[in-house]
């Protein structure tokens, strides 16, 4: 069996793991107001995991974000199922082929067991749609929402 699926959510990544994926968010969220959170859990108990990626969108009130530009990157790590969820804002403006080529790029690293890689890129590549739709203003632009990984159970 693979070690991976003995661990609980918030131990699955190191120390340096976990640093790399935040400082990804930090990174990504610089230029832009638009704003990124992960969330890592072992199960995703419904077929559809885009519907339990809104789930916890809304969970985590990231709908409530001043421009509607929230993405939630998430993963379900025993289950093996990811989905990135943008708000209404950027999903419109990036438009279904961006998404699609997100949830890609983080299998091709899932595959070669580089998860906070492949995690840590798709952030960077969402803070660049955001930066290009929601360019960051210096005078009025807050950071919204936490900065952290969120664990499930």
């Amino acid at each position: 069996m693979l070690n991976f699926l003995k661990k609980k959510p918030e131990s699955f990544f190191s120390t340096e793991e976990k640093q790399t994926i935040v400082h990804a968010i930090q990174q990504a969220e610089t230029n832009t107001n638009g704003e990124i959170r992960v969330y890592i859990e072992n199960r995703c108990k419904h077929t559809d995991t885009v519907f339990r990626a809104e789930k916890i969108f809304r969970k985590l009130n990231m709908y409530n974000t001043e421009n509607r530009n929230g993405v939630l990157v998430y993963m379900a790590v025993k289950d093996k199922k990811l989905a990135v969820y943008g708000d209404k804002g950027i999903y419109e403006k990036a438009g279904i082929e961006f998404w699609e080529e997100s949830v890609q790029q983080m299998i091709q690293h899932f595959n070669k067991n580089n998860f906070s890689k492949g995690i840590a890129e798709v952030v960077l590549k969402i803070g660049n749609a955001l930066k290009q739709h929601f360019p960051y203003n210096n005078g009025t632009d807050i950071n919204e929402l936490p900065d952290d990984i969120v664990f499930g159970k």
